[in-house]
C-alpha cells in the first residue's frame, strides 16, 4: 500500500519574510495614496495662507510637504528593492536581504503611519492654542530634518507659488465684442470739404455761378 500520510511542507522563517513583505508592500502602497492626498492639501493649505498674507504659516506647510515628499520617494524606494527581493528569492544570497528588508518595511509603516492624518492639515491654518503648539512643535522637528538647500528650494516654491496667485487674481480681459446696447454711435466721417454758410462770395464767383445756371442744357 501506499504512503497515506503525506508529509506537509515545512515552513521556514524565509516563507513567513516573504509573506509579511507582501502585507508590507499592500499597506505601503495604501498610506502612499493617504500622504499623497494629504500633500495636495498641505499645498492647497499654503496656497490660502499666502492669500491671507500669513508667510511665516505658508513656509511651514510647504516645509511639512517637503519632508513628507522625501518620505514618498524612500517609501517608492523600498518597494523598488522589495520587488526585486521577491523576484530573485530563490537565490540563497537575497534571502538575508529579506529580513533586513522586513525590518526596514516596518519602520517605513511607522513613519508614514505619523504623516496621513489629514486633521493635521487644518492645524497649520487655526490660530487655537492646541494649533499653535502643533505649529511650534513641528516648526522646532522641520527645523533639524531640513537642509540650507531644502529651505531656499521652499522658499522658490513659496514664490513661484505667491506669482501665480498674482496672476490669477488679475481682472480678466474682455475678449467679447460689446452688445449693441453697449454700442456707440459715432456720427459719420465727412466725404467732403465743408463750407461755411456765412462765408463771403466774391463778384467773379457769383457771376460765374450765374453762367453755370443760364446755360443751356445740351440736346
Amino acid at each position: 500500500m501506499g504512503n497515506l500520510f503525506v508529509k506537509k511542507p515545512q515552513i521556514t522563517d524565509v516563507d513567513r519574510a516573504i509573506l509579511s513583505l507582501k502585507t508590507q508592500r499592500r499597506k505601503l502602497g495604501q498610506y502612499q495614496q493617504q500622504l499623497e492626498k494629504v500633500i495636495e492639501a498641505e499645498k492647497q493649505a499654503a496656497r490660502d495662507l499666502i492669500r491671507e498674507h500669513r508667510k511665516e504659516r505658508a513656509l511651514l506647510a510647504l516645509r511639512k510637504k517637503r519632508t513628507q515628499e522625501e518620505l514618498l520617494k524612500q517609501v517608492d524606494q523600498w518597494v523598488i528593492n522589495v520587488e526585486q527581493q521577491l523576484a530573485d528569492i530563490e537565490l540563497t544570497s537575497k534571502q538575508k536581504a529579506v529580513f533586513e528588508s522586513l525590518k526596514q518595511g516596518s519602520s517605513a509603516i511607522k513613519a508614514i503611519q505619523s504623516e496621513v492624518d489629514l486633521d493635521d492639515v487644518q492645524k497649520l491654518m487655526d490660530d487655537t492654542a492646541d494649533a499653535k503648539a502643533y505649529q511650534d512643535e513641528l516648526n522646532a522637528i522641520l527645523g533639524e530634518k531640513l537642509s540650507a538647500e531644502d529651505e531656499e528650494e521652499i522658499l522658490a516654491e513659496f514664490d513661484n507659488l505667491e506669482s501665480l496667485l498674482a496672476v490669477d487674481e488679475m481682472p480678466d480681459v474682455p475678449t467679447t465684442e460689446p452688445q449693441e446696447s453697449e454700442k456707440i454711435d459715432l456720427p459719420d466721417v465727412p466725404t467732403r470739404r465743408p463750407v461755411p454758410s456765412n462765408a463771403e462770395i466774391t463778384p467773379a464767383e457769383s457771376a460765374s455761378k450765374r453762367k453755370v445756371l443760364e446755360e443751356p442744357l445740351p440736346a
